[in-house]
């Protein structure tokens, strides 16, 4: 055998090897490996949108509590504004309430002061009776003389 023939007998089988390969083994294995790259490109992809969502989130949690801590505060300082009302009413009430309480006790006195002038002239009126009877030294007639009496009364006021 010849060199030239053994070379030319190696080349085409190596250029009928490439081709094999060229044509049935490297389009699977491209296919593979560009499917591989697209993951690992999608997978790096979703980490940096996972990363952007978490830092708006973060900011969202922030602006919230914010907020929150905002409508904490309008609600403690309206708790504040009605417990003050509430204050205020409660007074307003018990100032009423003891005005009535004043108003009816200078009443009921006003009626006792009353009723202590008619049984003082009453008394009075008795014991001007009995003066009279002992001046005059006979009983005197109290249905007799009423309108007497009453004058003696009109004149104590």
């Amino acid at each position: 055998m010849n060199i030239n023939v053994s070379l030319i007998g190696q080349m085409i089988t190596f250029i009928l090897l490439v081709a094999f390969a060229m044509k049935f083994v490297w389009p699977p294995l491209k296919r593979a490996l560009d499917e591989r790259m697209k993951n690992i490109a999608d997978g790096l992809a979703a980490a940096e949108r996972g990363k952007q969502d978490l830092n708006a989130a973060a900011k969202r949690s922030a602006d919230m509590m914010v907020e929150t801590r905002q409508q904490v505060q309008d609600t403690i300082a309206q708790a504040d504004k009605r417990g003050a009302q509430i204050v205020d009413e409660a007074k307003g009430v018990a100032k009423t309430e003891g005005d009535r309480l004043v108003a009816a006790a200078k009443a009921e006195i006003e009626q006792e002061v009353a009723r202590a002038k008619e049984a003082l002239r009453e008394q009075v009126a008795a014991l001007a009776i009995a003066g009279a009877e002992k001046i005059l030294r006979r009983e005197v007639d109290a249905k007799a003389h009423a309108d007497l009496l009453a004058q003696l009364k009109q004149g104590l006021r």
